[in-house]
C-alpha cells in the first residue's frame, strides 16, 4: 500500500502503474485538505478570488453571484470536456490521476476532501476516465484533458472498466462510488495543472529507461558478433571524459561483456612486433562509429533521461494550480504555476535523444545486414537460399521507415506556442502535445529495436559461437529462441515483430 502523504518518487509511480500497488490517502493528508478547504471557504467571503466568484480566463472580469458559484464549477467542467482524437491509454491516464491526486494533496488548492477520496477509489479499482489525446495547450494547465477527469469525478462522462468503455454513472452505481462534492473551486482546481503532460511524461521516462537498456544490450551483443576490440569500452578511455552518462554506459557494456570470450584485447593483436611488420590490415583497426562510439552516443541519452526524471518528479510534487491557497500565511496568490514549459522542454529533449537512439539502432542493423560492411554474415543475414529467399530484407524497410518518422517527429513542440483564449493565453507550452509525441517516438524506437534484436538472434544462430558468448547475451538468446523462429524459408514477419516489441516493452534486460 502506497501512502499519499509525502513526495512521490519514480519508483512509487512504477509500483502503482506496473505492479498495481494500491494507494491510501493518509489521514494527515485528509486533514491538510480540510484545513485548506475551510480556510478558502472563509477567506473568500467579501473578496474577489479568480475562479471562486469570477468567471474564467477572459471572462474573469465578470463577478459571479454567490448562488451561482457551484453551477460555475459544473459549467467549467462540462464546457471544457471537449477533447478529440484517440483515447489516452489506460496506463497514462492512471499516471495522470496519481499525479493530480498528489498535487491536490499538498493542500494548496482548497478542494473538498471528497476529491481525494474518489480519486483513490478510481485508481485502486482501475476505473479509467475517458480522456482524449488532443485538446490541451499546456498553459492554464491541461484544461481539456483534466476536464474529462473532472467530468468523471462528478459522475458524468465515460470510463474504461474491465476492458469495456461504459457510462460513468453505471460503473459508479455498480462499484458504490459517489461523485465528488462541488463546493468552492473543485472544477478549476482539478483542471488547472500540468498533470496530463506529467503523467504521460512519467510513463515515457519508465519506458525510455527500459529502451536504453535494450539498446545497450544490442550494442554489447554486436560487439561480440564482430569480435570488436574492447578498449573503446575501457574505464581508462571513458573516464578521460567527465560525462557521467558516458561512463555509466561504458560500465554497463563492460559488465555485460566481462565473461565474453569473443571481444579482443588490442595488446594481443595490434600492439606487438608481428602486427607492426604488416603494411595492410584486412580487419579494421577501429570499428565503425555505431560500434565504437556507443558510450559517447548513448551517454547523452542516459543523462537526459535522468535529468528529465528529476524535473518531472519535481513537477508532480509541486502545486501546479492557480490560484495557490496558502493556509500558513493566510493568503491566496494568483499567478501561473499551471504553465507547462518545464515539462514541455523535457519532453522535447527526451524525444530528441530517443530518436538518436533509434538512429543508432538502425545503423547497427544496417551493419549486420550489409555483408559488404561486416564481411562475416550472409546478405540480410539470410539463412535460406540466396536469391530465392530474402532473410531480413523486408524487415529493414520497416526499421528505416520508422526511424525516419522519429526524425520528423522530433521537431520541438516547446516553441510552437499559438495564442488563444482571446489572447489571455498568449504564450503556452504545448506540453501535452510534446508528451504524446514523445510517447510515439519511444514506441517507434521499440519497433526499430525489435528488428535489430531479431537480426542479432539470426546472426548468433549463423555464427554459432557456443560457450564463447557472454552469459547475458546467451540468456537473451535462450529467451528469444522461444519467440523468434529460425528464418530460412520466407514467411510474414509482422506477428514476430509485434511479439518481440511487446517482450522488449515489458521486460527488463539489466
Amino acid at each position: 500500500m502506497l501512502q499519499i502523504k509525502d513526495a512521490l518518487s519514480l519508483k512509487d509511480f512504477y509500483r502503482v502503474l506496473f505492479e498495481n500497488t494500491k494507494i491510501q490517502v493518509a489521514s494527515e493528508t485528509l486533514e491538510t485538505l480540510e484545513r485548506s478547504f475551510s480556510f478558502l471557504n472563509e477567506f473568500s467571503k467579501n473578496k474577489v478570488i479568480y475562479g471562486v466568484n469570477t468567471g474564467f480566463g477572459p471572462m474573469a472580469q465578470y463577478k459571479i453571484k454567490d448562488k451561482d458559484r457551484i453551477q460555475l464549477q459544473y459549467n467549467l467542467i462540462r464546457s471544457h470536456a471537449s477533447g478529440s482524437g484517440k483515447p489516452m491509454e489506460t496506463l497514462q491516464v492512471k499516471a495522470l490521476m496519481l499525479a493530480r491526486l498528489n498535487t491536490l494533496s499538498l493542500g494548496k488548492s482548497g478542494v473538498h476532501k471528497s476529491v481525494a477520496e474518489v480519486m483513490q477509489q478510481l485508481i485502486n479499482k482501475n476505473i479509467t476516465p475517458l480522456i482524449f489525446e488532443h485538446g490541451g495547450v499546456g498553459a492554464s494547465g491541461d484544461l481539456v484533458q483534466l476536464a474529462h477527469l473532472a467530468l468523471v469525478l462528478i459522475g458524468e462522462g465515460e470510463v474504461f472498466h474491465k476492458g469495456r468503455r461504459r457510462e460513468t454513472k453505471e460503473v459508479f452505481s455498480e462499484e458504490n462510488i459517489s461523485p465528488i462534492n462541488i463546493e468552492i473551486r473543485e472544477g478549476l482546481a482539478l483542471m488547472n495543472g500540468t498533470s496530463a503532460m506529467t503523467g504521460i511524461g512519467i510513463v515515457n521516462i519508465i519506458y525510455a529507461k527500459r529502451l536504453l537498456n535494450w539498446s545497450v544490450f544490442c550494442s554489447s551483443a554486436i560487439n561480440e558478433i564482430v569480435q570488436a576490440y574492447d578498449d573503446h569500452l575501457s574505464e581508462e578511455l571513458n573516464s578521460a571524459k567527465k560525462h557521467l552518462g558516458q561512463q555509466k554506459i561504458a560500465e554497463k557494456m563492460r559488465n555485460h561483456l566481462k565473461d565474453s570470450k569473443l571481444t579482443r584485447d588490442r595488446n594481443e593483436h595490434l600492439y606487438n612486433d608481428t602486427a607492426d611488420k604488416n603494411t595492410y590490415f584486412k580487419e579494421k583497426v577501429q570499428e565503425y562509429y555505431s560500434l565504437r562510439c556507443v558510450p559517447q552516443i548513448l551517454g547523452p541519452v542516459y543523462d537526459t533521461i535522468e535529468h528529465t526524471a528529476k524535473i518531472l518528479i519535481e513537477e508532480v510534487n509541486s502545486a501546479n494550480d492557480n490560484p495557490i491557497i496558502d493556509v500558513e500565511n493566510e493568503h491566496v496568490y494568483h499567478g501561473g504555476n499551471f504553465h507547462g514549459d518545464y515539462v514541455a522542454l523535457e519532453m522535447d529533449k527526451l524525444k530528441l535523444v530517443i530518436t538518436k537512439l533509434s538512429m543508432l539502432a538502425e545503423r547497427q542493423l544496417n551493419y549486420l545486414l550489409n555483408n559488404k560492411l561486416n564481411d562475416i554474415l550472409p546478405p540480410f543475414v539470410n539463412l535460406g537460399k540466396l536469391g530465392l529467399n530474402f532473410g531480413l530484407q523486408g524487415a529493414q524497410f520497416t526499421a528505416v521507415s520508422t526511424t525516419a518518422e522519429n526524425q520528423t517527429l522530433s521537431n520541438p513542440m516547446y516553441i510552437h506556442s499559438i495564442p488563444n483564449n482571446n489572447d489571455n493565453q498568449d504564450i503556452v507550452s504545448m506540453g501535452t502535445n510534446a508528451a504524446n509525441i514523445t510517447k510515439t517516438v519511444i514506441d517507434n524506437a521499440f519497433e526499430v529495436l525489435s528488428v535489430e534484436i531479431i537480426t542479432i538472434i539470426q546472426a548468433l544462430r549463423y555464427l554459432d559461437f557456443g560457450d564463447k558468448l557472454s552469459q547475458k547475451t546467451n540468456e537473451v538468446l535462450i529467451e528469444m529462441n522461444k519467440i523468434i523462429p529460425e528464418i530460412k524459408e520466407d514467411f510474414p514477419m509482422y506477428k514476430i515483430n509485434a511479439e518481440v516489441k511487446e517482450y522488449l516493452k515489458n521486460n527488463e534486460v539489466y
